[in-house]
């Protein structure tokens, strides 16, 4: 069997919806019809994406690992397709936290003074791929690996750590901080973060994670003195503020900042859009 967009749209349809009643509506089809469509899908894969066991719908763990995969390729082929694509629609440039630092606004300034005809949207995504594994964006920065079909990345700069304090912490009064300094501290953790506890030695990590959601709730929780953090210099640059201070962090690894992108590109200024952020990252 040849798998078709439908059998993609099928799938997705029936893991957003949780129902393959709901999804069956969702797409005007009868219910026996979707669910055939999904088995030929799950048949030609040779796996189960869906658990029918409970009265529930779940995805199994393969349907979950599929999921991004598959909304990934369905979008970039709806891309494809899209004759707006191809007029001056805005590229997308997708970032988890702190873009490009500093050198964000430059970047933003550049495009604009080169390609006034094409806007160029900065969009902050709560995902490790930045909205690039379910189409949303066009390019994305990451400071994570990416696993994902059809995906480009390319080692873009490193950036240095720093150590984040309440700005009334006997720590901002020092010049520079190490991990040392900080492991006797309740410390403030992301998962879209880069910061773990592998980053201390065995045995001498912090003993109390402040687990937060995102990048402002990371900013409170150290603002309040109720922990500590450990970020990248793009953060300092792209959250300045009144309630935390960031000091160097002298023994911590730098952190890689990734450009990646979809291949074939997604907007036909994709490729301007890489060059210009290339640009900005060399200074």
């Amino acid at each position: 069997m040849t798998v078709e967009l439908r059998h993609l749209r099928a799938f997705l349809a029936i893991a957003e919806e949780g129902s393959v009643t709901r999804a069956a509506a969702r797409l005007h089809l009868t219910q026996p019809a979707l669910s055939r469509t999904l088995r030929q899908l799950e048949d030609h894969l040779g796996v189960r994406l869906v658990d029918r066991s409970t009265h529930h719908l779940d995805l199994t763990a393969a349907g979950r690992a599929y999921r991004d995969r598959a909304a990934g390729a369905l979008a970039a082929v709806d891309a494809v397709l899209d004759p707006a694509r191809l007029t001056g629609a805005p590229i997308r440039l997708g970032h988890a936290w702190s873009a490009l630092g500093e050198r964000t606004v430059v970047l933003l300034r550049r495009w604009r003074q080169r390609h006034p005809d094409i806007p160029l949207e900065l969009l902050r995504i709560d995902d490790r791929t930045a909205g690039l594994a379910q189409g949303r964006v066009d390019v994305a920065v990451l400071r994570h690996p990416v696993d994902l079909p059809d995906v480009h990345a390319e080692l873009l700069l490193t950036e240095p750590r720093v150590a984040t304090v309440a700005a009334d912490s006997p720590l901002a009064r020092r010049a520079s901080l190490t991990l040392a300094d900080l492991a006797d501290q309740p410390l403030a953790m992301a998962d879209l973060g880069t910061t773990t506890l592998a980053l201390w030695p065995a045995g001498r990590a912090p003993a109390t994670v402040v687990a937060v959601a995102n990048t402002d709730d990371w900013l409170a929780a150290i603002g309040a003195g109720r922990a500590v953090g450990v970020t990248t210099a793009a953060t300092a640059a792209t959250y300045p503020g009144p309630t935390v201070a960031y000091r160097p962090l002298t023994d911590a690894p730098d952190v890689e900042v990734l450009l990646a992108w979809r291949q074939p590109f997604t907007h036909p200024a994709v490729a301007d859009l890489l060059a210009l952020v290339r640009e900005t990252a060399r200074g």
